[in-house]
């Protein structure tokens, strides 16, 4: 004799597992159904107030800076020869060239016997002159533009302070300073193609 009876929702239990249906309910559910939408590898999609995106089979939330994520990570292995990327420069070459330090050596090497390195080294050094000259431009204008009339002494006194620069005119003046230099940049790029 059973000291405990069976209720429908385990016999249909049962049956659904020797069916071989283990993911199905034993019981009539109802109620409010969603929905389903089956998603593939690379499909972004919009749920919850997230983006959600599948990456090797895996469900993902999709931010804005994946991309530079995938940027700013040094690969095991160089994309252009294949070969583990594990020597000091290696890291400085793919960031600037997405290449490892080998293939750059050997890229310089072709540009040399090609006769196009000098113009390749030009284009380089004008790069990053331009490149330094525009963040100095922004850090002096953001310094410039930023809130300096009140300080906080030593003792915890607020201060203020009157007077200081016609920030009107330094910031033209700024501008001015870096329009001429990004302007004999521009020569120094073209010296060499004339």
């Amino acid at each position: 004799m059973l000291n405990k009876e069976f209720k429908r929702k385990d016999v249909e239990r049962m049956r659904n597992l020797i069916k071989g249906k283990t993911g199905e309910s034993a019981e009539v559910q109802v109620g409010y159904t969603t929905k389903k939408v089956d998603h593939k590898e690379g499909d972004v999609w919009t749920e919850g107030g997230k983006d959600w995106t599948i990456k090797d089979g895996i469900k993902q939330t999709a931010t804005k800076l994946d991309k530079v994520k995938k940027e700013a990570i040094l690969p095991l292995f160089c994309p252009s020869c294949g070969g583990i990327m594990k020597k000091r420069n290696d890291v400085k070459m793919y960031n600037i060239h997405k290449k490892c330090f080998d293939c750059v050596i050997d890229m310089e090497h072709k540009l040399k016997i090609e006769g196009k390195y000098e113009e390749y080294e030009r284009n380089t050094l004008a790069n990053n002159a331009e490149d330094y000259t525009n963040d100095l431009e922004l850090y002096l204008l953001e310094a410039l533009n930023d809130s300096n009339d009140q300080f906080v002494s030593e003792r915890g006194e607020v201060e203020r302070w009157k007077g200081g620069l016609d920030k009107e005119k330094v910031t033209e003046e700024l501008k001015e300073f870096f329009n001429d230099h990004k302007k004999s940049i521009k020569e120094f790029r073209q010296n060499d193609k004339t």
